[in-house]
């Protein structure tokens, strides 16, 4: 009969020990590792946000309406917002039209990458928004 050397129960334990202990640590250890090099940059209100612009439609077409994201890296919001209840921050921004004239400004620059200084920003509330974050006051700075 061969005999097995790795079958007796104290070993065996010592063994699943070590291996989960292994497991634990090394997913600790990348885990934090992201988090810790990607720390969101603060947005104070002035700033430039960048990043590819694209358009949403929604709505019947008699009352369809355009809804423009901007999709950047994380940032953190001023308080009380900071990251909306998001790990990271928020990345995308719903730019609010709310004239003609900036709807027309932004309608070229769909899916390309656009600066925009954002004067006013906070995170999504209401359930249609489609965004983490909303920018309300904003200018168009550069278009690439």
């Amino acid at each position: 009969m061969p005999t097995r050397p790795f079958r007796t129960g104290a070993f065996r334990n010592t063994v699943a020990a070590v291996v989960v202990a292994g497991c634990v640590g090394a997913g600790l250890t990348l885990a934090a590792t992201p988090a810790q090099a990607q720390a969101p940059k603060a947005l104070r209100a002035g700033d430039i946000l960048s990043g590819e612009l694209t358009a949403m439609r929604s709505g019947k077409r008699k009352n369809r309406t355009v809804t423009y994201q901007l999709t950047s890296t994380p940032r953190r919001l001023p308080p009380p917002a900071g990251l909306c209840n998001l790990e990271t921050g928020p990345e995308t921004f719903q730019i609010v039209t709310r004239s003609d004239a900036e709807t027309a400004a932004l309608k070229p620059f769909i899916g390309k990458t656009v600066s925009i200084r954002a004067k006013e920003v906070s995170c999504a509330q209401a359930a249609g928004e489609w965004s983490d974050a909303i920018v309300s006051d904003w200018s168009l700075v550069t278009q690439h």
